[in-house]
């Protein structure tokens, strides 16, 4: 897919090597993105990745991922600092949403671009904060483990009902991706309740998803996180609405470093919001 835009601008589908230099420039806006996350994200869908060069030279980028027939995320949505006010961007979106048909978007932008993203038909859902920090180990925390090859299909399936559409390509690609480490906690009848991946990045450790039943199993969950940290900076990505994971955040002495908001063009299949201590990424949801 090509498309042509303003003074010379060519957007096409980019490949995983485009995308070390988008990454590049998402870790200069201060999103921090994972080491090895780019593998994963062509994983799940390795068409729904644009970028816009001139005269050869990449100038912009966006991601649209779809998930099964009915949703898609938005990410990525960057034009180099030297080249804004061109309309670069904007045509590069439009490229981009194409991709997802009829699919409802979701995106996680920056606050300001709130009234923007309205405007081009996305409401706002909630609000999420990203905590960073370092957390002191304490004592062990019960019930929580390292996963293993034989909690996968109980992990995708506790994931699908987390999440507005099902995964399982994408999670497998997660779940073993280099650097990329797995807890899992069992209730007192052995049923998954909840998981968490810790996974490293530019500028600290990047936690994403952590989704548990409880607040007591998510306090487990980054238990077992902060001591696989082992002193290293955290950042995890909250949404506000669940007011005893931030109370958590703060407790730990996190401290909030940005604000984003999600927003979806449309209705999206129903999940456990509630199960949502820490989302996976805000370029993939």
């Amino acid at each position: 897919m090509t498309s042509p835009g303003p003074d010379g601008l060519v957007v096409s589908q980019a490949t995983l090597d485009d995308w070390k230099v988008v990454g590049g420039w998402a870790a200069d806006e201060g999103w921090n993105p994972g080491l090895s996350d780019s593998a994963s994200f062509f994983a799940q869908d390795p068409g729904g990745f644009f970028i816009g060069r001139v005269g050869g030279e990449p100038v912009s980028a966006i991601s649209v991922v779809n998930y099964g027939p009915d949703y898609a995320f938005l990410g990525f949505y960057l034009v180099r600092p030297d080249l804004r006010g061109n309309g670069y961007g904007l045509a590069t979106w439009e490229t981009a949403l194409a991709h997802a048909g009829d699919r409802t978007v979701g995106l996680d932008g920056v606050v300001a671009q709130q009234d923007n993203y309205r405007k081009s038909g996305f409401e706002l859902a909630y609000r999420t904060v990203r905590f960073t920090g370092v957390v002191p180990v304490g004592q062990e925390p019960s019930g929580v483990r390292a996963a293993g090859p034989a909690d996968r299909a109980a992990i995708t399936a506790y994931d699908s009902a987390c999440y507005p559409a099902d995964r399982p390509v994408f999670l497998e690609s997660w779940l073993t991706a280099p650097g990329h480490r797995t807890f899992v906690r069992n209730d007192d009848g052995g049923r998954l309740s909840g998981y968490a991946v810790i996974r490293p990045a530019r500028d600290s450790l990047r936690i994403g998803p952590l989704f548990a039943d409880t607040a007591d199993d998510a306090r487990a969950l980054f238990a077992a996180l902060a001591a696989d940290a082992d002193g290293r900076a955290l950042a995890v990505d909250v949404p506000r609405t669940n007011t005893e994971t931030v109370a958590l955040a703060e407790e730990l002495g996190l401290a909030p470093s940005f604000e984003t908001a999600r927003m979806y063009t449309g209705p999206v299949r129903a999940s456990a919001g509630e199960r949502v201590h820490g989302v996976t990424s805000l370029e993939l949801g």
